[in-house]
């Protein structure tokens, strides 16, 4: 069983900066593809990022050069650093992991509880 626990979020003024934090444990995360998603009030939950095991990223289009998804394997933790920030990335942004190669779909086998993000103008 994989366990995963996000931190970093908070409250920050748009144009600022924020750095998530995503540690598992059960499992180590080097071949693991990770994700995060994002789920803002009223509305669906949506693709971010993604790093396959292999390196490789994925981003969504409304995050493109903003966003960094970066993994540190030795401390199993993936980050997300978050530039630029606008006041609609405001929500709450899980960290997800699944067995094979990345998705921008919800199918991930394991999800953190979620970190709330706020952008105010």
């Amino acid at each position: 069983q994989v366990q995963l626990v996000e931190s970093g979020g908070g409250l920050v003024q748009a144009g600022g900066s924020l750095r998530l934090s995503c540690t598992a444990s059960g499992r180590t995360l080097s071949r693991t593809t990770m994700g995060w998603f994002r789920q803002a009030p009223g509305k669906a939950r949506a693709f971010v990022a993604a790093m396959s095991s292999g390196g490789t990223t994925y981003y969504g289009d409304s995050v493109k050069g903003r966003f960094t998804i970066s993994r540190d394997n030795g401390k199993n933790t993936v980050f997300l650093q978050m530039n630029s920030l606008k006041p609609e990335d405001t929500a709450v942004y899980y960290c997800a992991a699944r067995q094979g190669a990345p998705s921008v779909y919800d199918n991930y086998d394991y999800w953190g509880q979620g970190t709330q993000v706020t952008v105010s103008s």
